[in-house]
Protein backbone atom coordinates (compact mmCIF):
# COMPACT_ATOMS: atom_id res chain seq x y z
CA UNK A 1 0.00 0.00 0.00
CA UNK A 2 1.51 3.05 -1.01
CA UNK A 3 1.59 6.31 1.28
CA UNK A 4 -0.37 9.36 0.24
CA UNK A 5 2.05 12.15 -1.83
CA UNK A 6 0.92 14.62 1.51
CA UNK A 7 2.20 12.32 3.95
CA UNK A 8 5.25 11.25 2.08
CA UNK A 9 6.10 15.43 1.77
CA UNK A 10 5.61 15.64 5.98
CA UNK A 11 7.74 12.58 6.60
CA UNK A 12 10.93 13.59 4.07
CA UNK A 13 10.55 17.15 5.49
CA UNK A 14 10.57 15.65 9.29
CA UNK A 15 13.55 13.43 8.20
CA UNK A 16 15.29 16.50 6.84
CA UNK A 17 14.40 18.49 10.02
CA UNK A 18 15.77 15.59 11.98
CA UNK A 19 19.23 15.22 9.84
CA UNK A 20 19.77 19.06 9.97
CA UNK A 21 18.77 19.24 13.38
CA UNK A 22 17.27 22.55 14.06
CA UNK A 23 17.18 24.25 17.16
CA UNK A 24 13.57 22.89 18.75
CA UNK A 25 14.30 19.34 17.72
CA UNK A 26 17.84 19.48 20.07
CA UNK A 27 16.04 21.33 22.43
CA UNK A 28 13.07 18.68 22.46
CA UNK A 29 15.94 15.84 22.31
CA UNK A 30 18.06 18.01 25.19
CA UNK A 31 14.42 17.98 27.06
CA UNK A 32 14.45 14.18 26.71
CA UNK A 33 17.65 13.27 27.57
CA UNK A 34 16.87 16.02 30.61
CA UNK A 35 14.37 13.63 31.76
CA UNK A 36 16.32 10.66 32.24
CA UNK A 37 19.04 12.69 33.73
CA UNK A 38 16.62 14.66 36.01
CA UNK A 39 14.97 11.84 37.86
CA UNK A 40 18.86 10.68 38.88
CA UNK A 41 18.81 14.06 40.28
CA UNK A 42 15.82 14.31 41.99
CA UNK A 43 16.50 10.98 43.03
CA UNK A 44 19.99 11.40 44.38
CA UNK A 45 18.98 14.61 45.81
CA UNK A 46 15.79 13.34 47.92
CA UNK A 47 17.69 10.54 48.95
CA UNK A 48 20.97 12.68 50.21
CA UNK A 49 18.30 15.10 51.84
CA UNK A 50 15.94 13.09 53.13
CA UNK A 51 18.23 9.49 54.32
CA UNK A 52 21.42 10.98 54.79
CA UNK A 53 19.94 14.29 56.23
CA UNK A 54 22.40 16.19 54.00
CA UNK A 55 22.22 20.01 53.99
CA UNK A 56 20.15 21.70 50.59
CA UNK A 57 23.66 22.62 48.77
CA UNK A 58 25.91 19.38 49.53
CA UNK A 59 22.69 17.66 48.56
CA UNK A 60 22.08 19.44 45.46
CA UNK A 61 26.11 19.45 44.62
CA UNK A 62 26.24 15.50 44.86
CA UNK A 63 23.02 14.66 42.54
CA UNK A 64 24.37 17.28 40.04
CA UNK A 65 27.86 15.32 40.01
CA UNK A 66 26.71 12.05 39.10
CA UNK A 67 23.41 13.72 36.86
CA UNK A 68 26.15 16.15 34.47
CA UNK A 69 28.36 12.69 33.64
CA UNK A 70 25.49 11.05 32.46
CA UNK A 71 23.88 14.09 30.74
CA UNK A 72 27.60 14.35 29.22
CA UNK A 73 27.08 10.90 27.22
CA UNK A 74 23.52 10.88 26.40
CA UNK A 75 23.62 14.56 24.71
CA UNK A 76 26.91 13.61 22.97
CA UNK A 77 25.42 10.43 21.68
CA UNK A 78 22.14 11.78 20.93
CA UNK A 79 21.13 14.95 21.12
CA UNK A 80 24.40 16.68 19.53
CA UNK A 81 25.70 13.44 17.81
CA UNK A 82 26.41 15.38 14.16
CA UNK A 83 28.42 17.90 16.39
CA UNK A 84 29.74 15.30 18.44
CA UNK A 85 30.86 12.95 16.22
CA UNK A 86 29.25 10.73 18.66
CA UNK A 87 32.69 10.43 20.50
CA UNK A 88 33.42 11.43 24.10
CA UNK A 89 36.14 13.32 24.52
CA UNK A 90 37.83 14.78 27.69
CA UNK A 91 38.06 18.45 26.37
CA UNK A 92 34.24 18.58 25.69
CA UNK A 93 32.97 16.69 28.79
CA UNK A 94 35.85 19.56 30.51
CA UNK A 95 33.67 22.11 28.85
CA UNK A 96 30.08 20.70 29.23
CA UNK A 97 30.59 20.48 32.85
CA UNK A 98 32.37 24.13 33.21
CA UNK A 99 28.62 25.29 31.07
CA UNK A 100 27.23 23.00 33.70
CA UNK A 101 28.52 24.83 36.71
CA UNK A 102 26.36 27.83 35.30
CA UNK A 103 23.92 25.58 35.38
CA UNK A 104 24.18 23.84 38.92
CA UNK A 105 24.48 28.13 40.65
CA UNK A 106 21.29 28.23 38.76
CA UNK A 107 19.88 25.46 40.33
CA UNK A 108 20.85 25.64 44.00
CA UNK A 109 20.25 29.74 43.69
CA UNK A 110 16.51 28.62 42.60
CA UNK A 111 16.57 26.07 44.95
CA UNK A 112 17.38 27.71 48.54
CA UNK A 113 15.28 30.48 47.33
CA UNK A 114 12.29 28.84 46.24
CA UNK A 115 12.70 26.85 49.45
CA UNK A 116 11.31 29.37 51.37
CA UNK A 117 7.96 29.75 49.79
CA UNK A 118 7.66 26.37 48.98
CA UNK A 119 7.92 22.51 49.90
CA UNK A 120 11.82 21.16 49.09
CA UNK A 121 10.66 18.90 46.33
CA UNK A 122 8.74 21.51 44.74
CA UNK A 123 11.67 24.39 45.29
CA UNK A 124 13.69 21.48 43.31
CA UNK A 125 11.40 20.97 40.56
CA UNK A 126 11.16 24.68 40.38
CA UNK A 127 14.92 24.87 40.16
CA UNK A 128 15.32 22.24 37.55
CA UNK A 129 13.22 24.02 35.17
CA UNK A 130 15.37 27.38 35.62
CA UNK A 131 18.81 25.44 34.85
CA UNK A 132 17.29 23.90 31.89
CA UNK A 133 17.34 27.14 30.36
CA UNK A 134 20.96 27.72 31.36
CA UNK A 135 22.48 24.47 30.55
CA UNK A 136 20.45 24.00 26.88
CA UNK A 137 21.73 27.79 25.62
CA UNK A 138 25.50 26.61 26.91
CA UNK A 139 25.34 23.22 25.32
CA UNK A 140 23.70 24.54 22.15
CA UNK A 141 25.79 27.69 21.65
CA UNK A 142 28.98 27.19 23.43
CA UNK A 143 29.84 23.56 24.19
CA UNK A 144 28.93 21.78 20.86
CA UNK A 145 28.05 24.68 18.69
CA UNK A 146 31.37 26.16 18.22
CA UNK A 147 32.44 22.59 16.34
CA UNK A 148 29.59 22.03 14.62
CA UNK A 149 30.36 25.87 13.22
CA UNK A 150 34.04 24.81 12.10
CA UNK A 151 32.74 21.56 10.69
CA UNK A 152 29.68 23.50 8.46
CA UNK A 153 32.46 26.18 7.77
CA UNK A 154 34.74 23.33 6.44
CA UNK A 155 32.49 21.81 3.99
CA UNK A 156 31.51 24.93 2.31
Amino acid sequence: MRVSAPLEHLQRRLAQAWRERAVMLKAASFALVGVVNTTIDYGIFLAGYYLLNLPLVPANLLAWLVAVSGSYVMNCYITFAAESGRQLRWRAYGAFVASGVAGVVTNTAVLVLASRWVPVPAAKLLAIAASFVVNFSLSHFVVFGSRAGQAKRSTE
